[in-house]
């Protein structure tokens, strides 16, 4: 996700249909049970604030906007034009209300404080490990007190060989250790963390301390 190879902000995704192609191959058709178990691990509560940061072409946010309900709110950056323009599409036929904008996940275009929920799944290991951290503190600023952060990738050393291996980890993986240490030092309180239907990826939960 976010930027052009040797700008120090990521790699961009630019072909929406090939994107969810490969997404749909490397989960085994299983995308959609996928996505519900995504945000049953994020807890996402009807009428919530969320926002998906690296949305691709806003898969899990139009999920997202359908649990949240007719009082949630959904928003969904990704730094490639092209993929907010399919994800908009999507939006367009589902009839759903989610605003898809273009921009960085070193740059979030909100107010602090914005959101109950902060998603980014799969999208890490597209980030120089210099602008992890800057993704974590900028996650953290919109996040409510007391709003939480959902932060999936994929796991290092899958025992898994050929094609599901390389379409899932052609871009890397980022260890479990290593997002647990980008949440706590962005502030952030873990929750849970462990392995999800998948093996070869694993996931994070964590909180916002709560103003006392």
């Amino acid at each position: 996700m976010t930027g052009a190879a040797g700008t120090g902000i990521g790699v961009l995704l630019h072909k929406p249909r090939l994107y969810d192609f490969f997404v749909e191959l490397a989960l085994l058709g299983r995308a959609p049970s996928f996505r519900e178990q995504l945000l049953a691990l994020a807890r996402l509560q009807r009428g919530e604030a969320v926002l998906d940061i690296g949305c691709g072409t806003g898969s899990l946010a139009l999920r997202a906007k359908a649990a949240s309900g007719a009082s949630g709110v959904v928003c969904g950056v990704d730094a490639s034009a092209e993929m907010i323009a399919w994800a908009r599409q999507k939006a367009e036929r589902a009839g759903a209300e989610v605003d898809f904008q273009r921009a960085s996940a070193q740059a979030l275009p909100f107010p602090d404080c914005r959101f109950d929920l902060v998603l980014s799944t799969l999208m890490l290991h597209h980030l120089p490990k210099k602008a992890r951290a800057r993704h974590a503190a900028e996650a953290r600023r919109v996040m409510r007190p007391g709003g939480r952060m959902l932060l999936v990738d994929f796991a290092e050393g899958s025992p898994r060989k050929g094609l599901r291996r390389h379409l899932q980890h052609r871009h890397g993986n980022v260890a479990l250790p290593e997002i647990l240490a980008l949440l706590a030092g962005a502030g952030l309180d873990i929750v849970a963390s462990g392995a999800v239907s998948l093996k070869s990826v694993h996931y994070a939960l964590a909180t916002r301390p709560a103003v006392s």
